[in-house]
């Protein structure tokens, strides 16, 4: 579309040393702009996905990793690392997935900003 720029704005989460494996960092909506995201290390690999499972909003930075999934600490909802798909529920909705990247040390949470609709 005409007009429309879209820009990448990189969040700097932690040191990677801070974020150990099966770990998460909740990084809260007055840092993204948007609403809480979680960002996981699964051995080695970090992930971001919403923070708030979408089935009663439990903060998923306080559920554990299992098996590439991150497992909801209220009801066991299970939500794919890689791309925030619903696995198993109660919930109901996928979540949303971001991008994130280690420079120099330290964890990034990529957030798309979509500017002149």
């Amino acid at each position: 579309m005409e007009g429309m720029q879209q820009t990448t704005q990189a969040v700097r989460v932690c040191t990677v040393a801070e974020l150990s494996d099966g770990e998460a960092v909740r990084v809260p909506p007055e840092e993204t702009g948007t609403g809480a995201i979680s960002v996981f290390n699964d051995g080695g690999e970090f992930y971001a996905l919403d923070d708030a499972c979408t089935h009663v909003g439990a903060s998923l930075a306080e559920g554990y990793i299992e098996d590439g999934e991150v497992v909801c600490p209220w009801h066991g909802s299970r939500f794919c690392l890689l791309n925030g798909e619903l696995e198993e529920g109660p919930a109901t909705e996928d979540l949303r997935s971001y991008g994130v990247e280690v420079r120099d040390g330290s964890v990034w949470l990529l957030l798309e900003d979509t500017t002149g609709r």
